[in-house]
């Protein structure tokens, strides 16, 4: 059994009641998201040996003290103090973070509230209603709702001079702001279905979602306080076939690869901006998960064939991921 638990689709939102005659089924919703939401997202702040350190939000989870934020937040620091919206406070401890999902996790050495309901991303659809928590700025239990606007997206951030992509994200609308990262994004029945992240400069509400490889990532940080992953370079998006090529293939949906980071594994083997990606490890793919899902240790240093579609023609392509390392 794994970390984290299989979702919950019992529709059950817990929160207090509320004048429904003074509310629409809008505001209904996100305040009883809010409700149920706020208790379990805390403010996070992380020290480094060096006197430095970072702040953010983090989303307790179920497991012993368990506790979910994002790898720029906690950056290179082991230990740190959360404060909830109840205003009890505790220590906690880093056990590990993976920075091409921006994912961490640190673990709480006193008591903390119980832990939030968890969802499936792979569920969401665009245009839905999500309903973000977190400490922007840090002002603790801060709600913010919109829609999700688009998905499988996968986008570069760069911390000093290491390159990565952060795969697979949540687009949405819902206001993030510096203190939001590491906080809950959540669905209309309270479920938390993504991880905020506040990529700076972007412009756009990211959030890292919860779904089967979330789950196998969280497990890996738990075990081992870090998980070995293979690193291509490639940021893209889903993009429908041409459709001549979706009737060859009988597929409706590949990967456009929008950028490549320079010197990357990908950039080596000849990808560029603009390619279709079909095929990787001669599997199809059609969303960044289908990709992430093969870049994981035993890829690393392994020739891995890409198909990728380019002014009209088919082009194989072999990449050899290398390690992702640094922060």
């Amino acid at each position: 059994m794994g970390v984290l638990p299989e979702p919950d689709t019992s529709g059950h939102v817990d929160g207090e009641a509320v004048d429904d005659g003074a509310l629409d089924a809008y505001s209904r919703v996100v305040t009883a998201v809010a409700a149920e939401l706020t208790p379990h997202v805390a403010a996070l702040q992380v020290t480094t040996p060096g006197g430095g350190g970072g702040a953010g939000s983090a989303v307790v989870v179920p497991g012993d003290g368990l506790m979910l934020t994002n790898a720029h937040v906690v950056g290179r620091s082991r230990a740190g103090r959360v404060v909830f919206a109840d205003g009890s406070e505790t220590g906690v401890d880093v056990v590990g973070a993976d920075p091409l999902s921006d994912l961490a996790v640190v673990r709480a050495r006193g008591a903390t509230p119980p832990p939030a309901r968890l969802g499936d991303a792979a569920t969401l659809r665009v245009g839905q209603l999500v309903v973000a928590v977190g400490n922007p700025l840090g002002l603790a239990g801060s709600v913010t709702a919109g829609v999700v606007s688009g998905l499988g997206r996968s986008l570069p951030t760069r911390a000093g001079r290491t390159a990565r992509v952060v795969e697979d994200v949540i687009q949405t609308d819902a206001a993030l702001n510096p203190g939001n990262s590491g906080g809950a994004l959540a669905d209309s029945a309270g479920r938390v279905v993504g991880v905020n992240t506040a990529v700076a400069g972007w412009g756009l509400g990211l959030a890292v979602p919860v779904n089967d490889t979330t789950r196998r990532i969280v497990d890996a940080l738990v075990r081992d306080g870090r998980v070995r992953r293979a690193y291509l370079g490639l940021v893209s998006t889903p993009a429908p076939l041409p459709e001549a090529l979706a009737e060859r293939t009988g597929r409706r949906q590949g990967l456009r690869i929008v950028d490549v980071v320079p010197g990357s594994p990908a950039d080596r083997a000849g990808l560029k901006a603009g390619d279709l990606v079909l095929e990787a490890g001669r599997r199809p793919v059609a969303e960044a998960q289908s990709l992430q899902r093969l870049l994981f240790d035993e890829a690393i240093g392994r020739p891995l064939p890409v198909t990728v579609h380019r002014r009209g023609a088919m082009v194989d392509v072999i990449t050899v991921p290398t390690e992702l390392t640094g922060g």
